[in-house]
């Protein structure tokens, strides 16, 4: 495959993840960073740096927005919801295993 068919596969990947944290607002933050060691606001640290990297640099505001599919703050007042005792003790005994990636 070459490079150019392979990073159009990857970023239209890409697109359908996003797109599908936004449709499936049900899931939580907490939740995706518990089972998968990152969430929506992962994604839009390394859409900010990647921008960065491509000279097409993106505030962290801006980043969070794009991968939200809204406001990010209307989107935290809308469908966010307070994280059980469980939720929050499983995330603080996971916290050095959440996904830090450099691009």
């Amino acid at each position: 495959m070459d490079e150019i068919t392979k990073t159009k596969i990857e970023a239209a990947t890409f697109r359908a993840l996003v797109k599908h944290l936004q449709i499936r607002n049900d899931v939580q933050n907490i939740e995706l960073m518990n089972l998968s060691g990152f969430c929506r606001n992962c994604l839009s640290k390394w859409y900010k740096l990647a921008s960065e990297k491509y000279l097409a640099p993106v505030d962290y505001d801006e980043a969070r927005n794009i991968i939200y599919g809204m406001d990010h703050l209307k989107w935290k007042e809308k469908y966010q919801t307070e994280a059980s005792p469980d939720q929050k003790n499983k995330f603080n005994q996971s916290k050095g295993m959440h996904a830090k990636i450099e691009l």
